[in-house]
């Protein structure tokens, strides 16, 4: 995993993204949100180009490369740069989050662990991330990432679960655009 550093820095990444302490942040539609818009931005603005994801209670999977000219690395470093500070923003201007103290508290914890915070640690520090170079590896992660929801008991069929890309890997409508990664129907997808 090369120290979980992205060392092909225009290749296919299978990446997690995972807030500290496993905290349910995105149990909250507005985090969500937060979350799909940066991922829009990215798109247009950053070069990101997005094949799979999903925005689980606490952590995000993306399956993601980076147009020619982009760096995969800097696109991710912004992306949770900026989310983090959105959502921080936001829950602390929330009166209806109820759990804005204690979530907060735990933010603070974890910035005493990393110099480059003072205040609040929102993200693991790490992404994980895992270089798609096989069709098989392709395919794993995008089942990993479409029944994710379904593991967790959320939903019975991923395709019903609105903060995913199964749907549109079933030519249904999204609330992100996707490149569609074809494996052809003999491949095994699970979906």
């Amino acid at each position: 995993m090369n120290g979980h550093k992205i060392i092909n820095q225009s290749g296919l990444h299978f990446i997690t993204i995972t807030v500290v302490g496993w905290v349910d942040v995105f149990t909250r539609q507005q985090y969500r949100d937060i979350i799909i818009d940066s991922l829009k931005y990215c798109q247009k603005e950053k070069g990101l180009v997005l094949h799979a994801y999903v925005i689980m209670s606490n952590h995000i999977h993306l399956i993601v490369h980076a147009k020619e000219t982009y760096q995969l690395s800097a696109i991710i470093r912004d992306f949770k740069k900026f989310t983090a500070k959105k959502i921080i923003k936001t829950i602390l201007q929330n009166p209806k989050e109820s759990r804005s103290e204690w979530i907060l508290r735990l933010f603070k914890y974890y910035a005493k662990y990393n110099s480059n915070n003072d205040t609040y640690q929102f993200w693991q520090r790490h992404n994980k991330p895992i270089e798609l170079i096989s069709p098989k590896w392709i395919r794993q992660k995008l089942d990993y990432i479409h029944l994710n929801p379904v593991k967790s008991g959320l939903v019975q069929d991923a395709t019903h679960y609105t903060y995913s890309s199964a749907k549109q890997y079933k030519g249904e409508e999204g609330l992100l655009e996707l490149s569609i990664i074809n494996l052809g129907a003999t491949e095994g997808y699970i979906l």
